[in-house]
Order: C-alpha cells, then structure tokens, then sequence
C-alpha cells in the first residue's frame, strides 16, 4: 500500500475481478446511475440535489436547450474530495473524467475534437499541461476517438487510456499524488449485447487483464488503489418513447424541414431529455404538468412519474431537474425519438452526433442505413442503466482499509476524502 492515490473509475462494473489481490464488494449508485452524476458525485461526495449534475445532460431553460456530454468543470458544484490535500500542496491528476475542464487539478486529459467547417474532424484531447497529451501520443500514438465511441468503439479506448494512466504514474516528472482516470471499455458490449450473456462475460475477462496491467504498475510505483464501477447495467430488450408520446398529446412541438421533423422547443409545452432509464420532462408552464404525467404514465415501460413535490425523495430537488422526472421498468429505456417514420427522423438521428442530439443515443454503437450511417433501430440494444435497487448493484475495491460502511458511491467518496485528509496532514 502507498501513500499516493489512484481512483479508477469503472463504467458497467459490477463483477468481483479479484484483480491483484483486490476483493470487490456491492454497494449502490445514485439516481440517475448514469456516469456524469456518478462521477459528479464521486467528486464531491454529494446528491445530484446538491451538485446538479442531473444526468449526462443540461438543459437550459432560457436557452431552450438541451446539451450532451458538456465538459466544463463549472457545471459540478460543490467542494472536491481531494481539495484539502490540494491545497497543501498534493499534485491532482483527473485523466478522461466528465466535466473535467477547467477541474481544481494540476493535470488532465480529455477527448476534444475539432469538427470541421466542410466535414471530418481532426482528433485531439486538451491537456494540462499542455505538453502531457504531446508526450502521451508520442509514447503510445494518438488516442483515437473511434474506439472510444460510435460503431467502432472498443477495448482499445479504454486500453490508451490505461497505459497513459500508468505511464503518468511511473514518470517521476509528472506522477501526481493523487490520480483519478477512467476506464469505459465495458460500457459498449454491455450495451451492444446481453450483460449476462457469453459476449459480455468475454469482454469481462479482456477487461480483466488490462484493469490487473493497470493496477500492477500502480503498486510498483508506490500507490493505494480504488477501483469503483458507476452502474450496473441490465438487460432491455425495448424502449419508450416519451417523446413521441408527449407529440402526439400536442405538448412536444415539431417542425417540418424538407421532410425531416426538428424539434421546436421554443414552442413545445413539455419536452424530454432522456438519458438510459431515466427522462427529465421540462414543462414550460406549470399548469400543464398533470397532463404530462398523465399522458406519460400511461406509457408501458414507464415505472414511475414523479411531479415537483416528489423530487426530495430520489435526491433529484434541483434546478436542473425537470418539471417531472420519469423511470423505465426493469428491462426498458428510454429513447429521445419523436417521429412515426424513418424518413422523418433529423439529419443527425443518422449520426454521431453526441452534442446535438437531446437526449443519450446508444444506437450511436451500431452501423445502420445507408452504409457510414449510424442505426436508428433501437431493438438492437441489448443493456442499459440508471435505475437503481438491490438488482443494479455496482462493486468497488482496494488494496487498502477505507475503515468505513460503505452503501452508496456517495458513502465511498467521503470514506476516501478522510483517508486523503489522514495521509495529506499538513
């Protein structure tokens, strides 16, 4: 055991790996158990109700918008777990974390790419310094953003991130005191095939091998480590369609532009950011918010409508939240559609297009029609998660005591924050 920290966050992991000596133990998420809000929470050691982090998405009322995937260390609120040792002089590496920018650390990395004008994109990742990335790419190539999201998306995203990780943690010029990184390689086949399935048990194993590589060159060069998974995703076999619902009542607005229909937020009465299991419903004015849990109650898949009054009980009383928040049944999710045929779908239904889309698209994950395009068939994915419960457990390990009952992931991050306040004393 070191007195250094490395937290390796683990998208999907809910399986004990006994990885270097390292025994996992269950414990629960939060809602939503998606990454934005789990990492958020790790971070702070609080309630989305407290640091916002609502989901993997914002919206902005008086934008009208809703926005993925946004990195600006500003949208998490709250006091970091590891301020105080920062303060006192511990060196903090936070390595492909959400909402990362601009984060109270002294290094990190994360995917930013530049799309261009015309088409295509030149992969990149901003870095602080900004001569880490250039030293990591010349050491292990570039990071390709492909493995890490879209059809091609696979073990070897993950993979670069892990040796950067190590190679970080051995380099006496950067070794931070206390490094957190994040590992997503078990995100994609969970969700692309059954979680219980040969497939996933296969890509668990993969994994296996370079989570130990990992852990194994953390303990040589002097660190305690901390494995948690976010999530626990579940099998799903069919979708909801809030959305598509909310349409059809006449609360979502749409407009059509040479066939294709565009939401019109301006003028929708209610409209859902769905993300995995879980849907904010923002409702423009108040009066209509018993139509919209009617209409959206009636809905198969839906377990549960929650207007204002019941937001305290989920943790969910924030700003950020919507007028009503919705969760999927066992074995359902949630899409962001809200068109009857293909053919009306918006252009960028038919691509990765992370930040425009207002809502999570797992169907990013396969090839569709015509060849180059992404899928709009959302039969084919196979997991998904965000609700939480004794049946969605992830596991968390280390090779130290954290002297600590540990329930949730929020428990966790303030059994880690007395351990670095007792190994970062002034």
């Amino acid at each position: 055991m070191g007195t250094k920290l490395l937290v390796i966050s683990v998208a999907a992991l809910d399986k004990d790996l006994n990885c270097n000596g390292i025994r996992f133990k269950p414990m629960d998420s939060i809602l939503p158990a998606v990454t934005c809000s789990v990492q958020a929470s790790f971070r702070t050691g609080l309630m989305p109700s407290e640091h916002g982090m609502i989901s993997n998405g914002v919206f902005s009322r008086p934008l009208r918008k809703a926005m993925f995937w946004e990195q600006s260390s500003a949208l998490v609120s709250g006091r970091r777990i590891w301020q105080g040792p920062h303060e006192r002089g511990a060196k903090v590496a936070i390595l492909f974390w959400q909402q990362s920018l601009g984060e109270q650390a002294d290094m990190i990395i994360s995917p930013a790419p530049i799309h261009k004008h015309h088409g295509g994109m030149i992969q990149d990742c901003y870095s602080q310094p900004r001569h880490l990335y250039p030293y990591l790419k010349n050491k292990l190539g570039a990071f390709k953003l492909r493995n890490y999201w879209g059809p091609l998306a696979g073990p070897g995203g993950g993979r670069w991130i892990a040796k950067a990780t190590a190679e970080i943690l051995r380099n006496g010029d950067f070794a931070p005191d206390i490094c957190l990184t994040y590992l997503p390689m078990l995100d994609y086949p969970l969700q692309r095939h059954d979680p219980t399935g040969d497939k996933a048990n296969s890509a668990r194993l993969e994994f296996a091998r370079d989570l130990e590589e990992l852990t194994a060159a953390a303990q040589e060069a002097g660190y305690s480590v901390l494995i948690y998974g976010d999530y626990s995703i579940e099998p799903v076999t069919s979708a909801v369609r809030p959305n598509f619902a909310l349409a059809r009542a006449g609360l979502m607005k749409t407009r059509n532009v040479q066939g294709m229909l565009y939401p019109d937020i301006f003028s929708s009465r209610a409209f859902a950011m769905v993300d995995h299991q879980v849907a904010h419903v923002y409702v423009a004015d108040h009066k209509d918010i018993p139509q919209v849990v009617e209409v959206l109650a009636d809905l198969e898949g839906v377990e549960d409508v929650l207007p204002p009054d019941r937001h305290k009980e989920v943790h969910l009383n924030h700003p950020n939240s919507g007028e009503v928040i919705v969760t999927a049944r066992s074995g359902w999710w949630f899409a962001y559609s809200w068109w009857a045929h293909p053919k009306e779908a918006p252009d960028y239904a038919r691509h990765i297009d992370i930040h425009n889309k207002p809502g999570y698209d797992p169907c990013e994950l396969f090839w569709g029609w015509p060849p180059g395009s992404v899928s709009l068939d959302s039969s084919r994915i196979r997991g998904s998660h965000g609700r939480v419960g004794p049946a969605h457990r992830p596991v968390y390990g280390a090779d130290f005591d954290l002297d600590a009952k540990i329930d949730n992931v929020v428990d966790l991050a303030k059994a880690v924050e007395h351990w670095l306040e007792v190994h970062y004393r002034q």
